[in-house]
């Protein structure tokens, strides 16, 4: 049996929330009510809805901030939030796309016009959601912000590295690093290591590219201390690279996992490897990395 959709829709008047969850549930959608931004957020943490249709102006908590909040957690990242909103001027709706939200839709609802943005981000967000699928396999450690370092979308593997490294802090961006970056570095290249945070692993946040305007893609990557590279370069005769290799080797890392930490191709690992033992004298991984083990032990 074919997954229903799920809709959640958050606005503090139950007549609104009457007439869309008749005509949601007509159209095929599984559909979730909360009367403020607050209730919303207790939903959100018990189940991920396809799409968000939230009021703008609410008591309390309005719906901009709440589209904020919500953007701010990871597996929100790719939901699309659709404001309802009888404010019509120009800076309402940049306000709201400001947000994080993808569209708006006015009061008095037109509901087939409701219906008809629906399905369309719903198909958007499945193609995004297949691609960082796709990444996700791969086990790639992506992530993008807006130019403010607001979190826009992570991949799994980033999210987690993320919240052990920023925890989250409500009204502060993920990535406050970022704002400052693009102004100190206003020629970004691809490959450039943006900031490097934490000890013993150091995350480094590499950056990848502009996906839009306002979207900046960064991976992330693990390296060890310069101290212990510098050892198996010295000590071994080793080139920088090498020695980055050989380091990992030593930490247990496959492959691919290497491929993945250090930004190449599993091939140009095994190239390295190759180097690596015909310099060491050794035939292979276990021999290899009992010396790096013993060198910078």
């Amino acid at each position: 049996m074919k997954r229903r959709d799920i809709i959640l829709v958050v606005d503090d008047t139950p007549g609104t929330l009457g007439v869309l969850n008749e005509v949601l549930e007509d159209a095929g959608y599984t559909v979730l009510m909360a009367q403020s931004a607050a209730a919303a957020m207790i939903v959100l943490e018990r189940v991920l809805p396809d799409v968000i249709l939230i009021d703008a102006v609410m008591p309390g908590m309005d719906g901009f901030e709440a589209c904020r909040r919500m953007k701010r957690n990871p597996a929100l990242a790719s939901v699309p939030i659709i404001f309802m909103t009888g404010l019509t001027e120009s800076e309402d709706v940049v306000r709201g796309l400001e947000a994080g939200g993808v569209d708006y839709v006015t009061k008095p609802l037109q509901l087939a016009e409701v219906i008809a943005r629906i399905r369309v981000h719903l198909t958007g967000a499945r193609r995004t959601q297949s691609a960082q699928a796709a990444l996700d396999t791969a086990g790639r450690f992506l992530l993008a912000t807006d130019t403010e370092g607001e979190l826009q979308w992570a991949t799994p593997q980033a999210a987690g590295l993320l919240a052990r490294l920023v925890p989250a802090q409500d009204g502060a961006p993920a990535c406050p690093w970022v704002a400052d970056w693009l102004v100190e570095s206003p020629e970004q290249a691809p490959g450039q290591v943006a900031i490097a945070l934490g000890e013993a692993p150091v995350l480094q946040f590499v950056y990848v590219g502009r996906m839009a305007p306002d979207e900046v893609m960064f991976r992330i990557q693990e390296t060890r201390t310069s101290t212990e590279e510098a050892q198996l370069r010295e000590r071994l005769g080793l080139t920088a690279r090498e020695a980055e290799v050989l380091l990992w080797v030593g930490h247990g890392k496959g492959t691919r996992d290497i491929a993945d930490i250090l930004g190449m191709s599993p091939r140009t690992v095994q190239k390295h490897l190759e180097q690596i033992y015909a310099k060491l004298g050794v035939e292979n991984r276990a021999a290899a990395a009992a010396i790096a083990i013993r060198t910078v032990g």
